[in-house]
Order: structure tokens, then sequence, then C-alpha cells
């Protein structure tokens, strides 16, 4: 005789197309009851799956309301992400370029490790380069991290893949001699005063290209970095720092504090030559490296300046970027504490430069007065700067 049933276990029956299904109706994270069904080739795997998600259900892990594709819950996972619109705009092009096409079709609370496993494997295997891997399963790990808060799946199986091993490649940066030779040659260039304060701070570009005039307190001599200034949907957008950690105050050396002064005397001039023309704030906020209009400065323009001078006098090609790791390597050439470093820099993560401690202003000057001093030698002491004249 078979055992009668009991309350809460759900029912098993064959399907008219050969398969078990199991259905069991369960509270969900909304609060409300769903029929929940499961399937399987054989009696014994439908009922397996009924238990796992009974199971579950008495551990409060609890079946959502709605059942997403996992095409549909990256649409609604990418309209309500809250990142930086740079990193969202890189999320939206992963998941365009490469999740939905491979996984789209698949249930959200079907994705299994083995799943997400095979599909890093065999983008590896169409060409696709060991960085692009990592930052697919970045992308892919962030929506399902926002599905566990959400309560529509228990896992985050993405994280639990094995990747290739991966070793970015190591930044090209200047000496402080060469560093002192793109000084010398840049000194005549517009954007001299930008490249002042990215070689003394080691700012990012986004950083430089967003300081206003309300961060420059020179009768305290402190230069603040607050925001940043970025291309994003084809306008240049003044936008929040990078981190929290990025967010900081420097202290304004007497070398900033010089080629400050000159650029508020350059900007006065045009702003006073475009009148009514000019498109800037007209007051402290006004941005300080701006077009001769009141614009906000394009960082390719930077980069190009960077690049044209590299050119002309003949020095080791680096990004401008190197010019971060550039002021990194000295202040670690003239032993500076890596807290210190860290600091200046903004640093987030404790293994980019060591580990953090709190940093005062005073700390980060005497830091900084040392690479001033290293950089900014008497004119004497430079090496000469040759000029490419081919």
């Amino acid at each position: 005789m078979p055992r009668t049933r009991a309350n809460g276990e759900g029912t098993l029956y064959l399907r008219a197309d050969g398969r078990y299904e199991g259905a069991i109706a369960l509270p969900t994270t909304g609060g409300r009851r769903k029929r929940i069904r499961v399937y399987g080739k054989t009696r014994q795997e439908a009922h397996k799956k009924l238990v796992k998600i009974i199971e579950e259900a008495h551990r409060g892990i609890l079946p959502s309301e709605q059942s997403y594709k996992i095409s549909e819950y990256l649409d609604f996972w990418l309209e309500r992400e809250k990142r930086r619109p740079l990193t969202r705009k890189r999320h939206e092009s992963v998941v365009r370029l490469y999740i939905k096409p491979s996984l789209g079709h698949r249930r959200l609370n079907g994705l299994s490790v083995m799943i997400v496993q095979n599909f890093l494997d065999d983008l590896l295997a169409d060409g696709k380069s060991v960085a692009t891997i990592y930052q697919v399963r970045k992308a892919l790990s962030a929506a399902l991290t926002y599905a566990m808060r959400q309560e529509l799946i228990s896992r985050n199986v993405a994280r639990l893949v094995e990747l290739p091993r991966y070793k970015p490649k190591e930044a090209r940066y200047w000496t402080p001699d060469e560093t002192i030779r793109f000084l010398d040659a840049a000194s005549s260039d517009p954007l001299y005063p930008m490249f002042v304060l990215l070689i003394l701070y080691g700012l990012r570009r986004g950083e430089v290209l967003g300081i206003r005039w309300c961060d420059v307190d020179l009768s305290h001599g402190v230069l603040r970095i607050r925001q940043q200034v970025q291309r994003i949907n084809g306008k240049l957008e003044q936008i929040d720092l990078k981190t929290d950690s990025s967010r900081r105050d420097e202290p304004l050396l007497t070398r900033a504090r010089e080629v400050l002064l000159d650029q508020r005397s350059i900007q006065e001039y045009y702003r006073t030559k475009a009148g009514n023309d000019w498109q800037g704030t007209h007051d402290d906020n006004e941005l300080v490296f701006t077009s001769r209009t009141g614009r906000p400065l394009e960082s390719r323009n930077l980069v190009r300046s960077f690049m044209r001078i590299c050119n002309r006098y003949n020095l080791r090609q680096i990004t401008i970027h190197g010019l971060r790791h550039s002021n990194a390597t000295t202040q670690k050439d003239l032993h500076i504490h890596s807290r210190d470093i860290q600091a200046i820099l903004g640093h987030s993560d404790v293994r980019t430069t060591g580990i953090y401690e709190h940093v005062d202003l005073m700390s980060k000057r005497n830091a900084l007065q040392r690479v001033e001093e290293r950089l900014f030698a008497t004119e004497i002491d430079r090496i000469p700067v040759v000029k490419n004249t081919d």
C-alpha cells in the first residue's frame, strides 16, 4: 500500500511527454504563495529537485516571485545599476557582446557553476584575451550579486569558477631624470600647468581636468580633489571620483601654487576676451582648466599634447597614466612610506601601495616637498633636452 503523502511534501507525477514533474506551493520572497514546478527525466531526478527547494524554503531561502531569463534580468539590473557612468557603460558593452549571446536564453535560477565555467572556457577557446575573460566574469558577478540582494538567487555562481592566470602588463614609467627632461621640454606648452599637477601629485587625467577654483585654497595651502571630468554618452560631464579614497586633500606645493596663479591669469585673459561668449560658470565652481571659451577640456587633447612633446624631444614613450606610476616610483626612490604614497595617490586597495593608515596633511606635505625638490631642481643641474629634428 503506497504511503500517504504528508502535507508540505509536494506532488510528483508522470507527464504525457514522458518526463516527471514535481510541484509544491511555497511562500515567495514577495510574501505571496506560488506553485513551484521542477522536472526530471526520472522520478528520482524530479524528487531530488523538489526536496532541494523544500529544504531551502525551510532554511529561509524562498523562491522569487518572478522568474527571469538571464537576458531579461540583465536589462533589469543595468537599469538600476548605481555604479560610475564609465563602469556602467563598460558593463553594458560586456553584457551586449558576450553574456547575452551565450547565456541570455537560460533561466536566472538555473545558472550553475558548470554553465558559467563552460561559457568562459568557450570565450577563451574562441580567442578572447584573458583580460576580456576577467571583465566578463566581473560584470556577470556584479549582476548576480545584485540578484542575491534581491533574493532572486541564493548564491553567486560566477564567484566559484576558475579563471586562467592573468598578469597585467607592467606599466611603463619614467625615472626622475626623465621626468625632469619632460618638464623642461613642456615648459612653454599651454598645458604645462596641468602636466605639473599630474607629475607632482600623481593625479588621474579626469581628476586634474575636474579641479575647480573652489578646490584651490591658497590661504590654507590646500588642493582638494573632489571630482573628475569624463566624456559620458558624447558629452563632457563633471562626475564623482573613482572611489571614496580618491576624494582627498593635497598640500599646495610652491610650484603648484605658481602654475595655478599663472593659469588664473591666463583664464582671466580669455574670459575677458570672450565676453558674453564665455561658457564657464563665472564663479568659484569654474573649472581651473578650460578652453578659450570656458568649456571643459578634452582628455584626448591632453594626451595628444603629451605625446607630441615626447616625440619632439626624443623622450621614451610612456602613456600619460604612466606619470602616475612615475610619481609613485619617485616617492618610493625617496624612501617615502607606502601609507603616505597611498594617501597621496588616493588608492582604495591596500594591496596597491601597502598597508593603509591615517595620514595627515603635514605628512603629505613633507613627502611631496621631497618630490618637488627632486623634480624641480636648479636649472643648472638639469640634463639638456634635445629637440627631434627628424
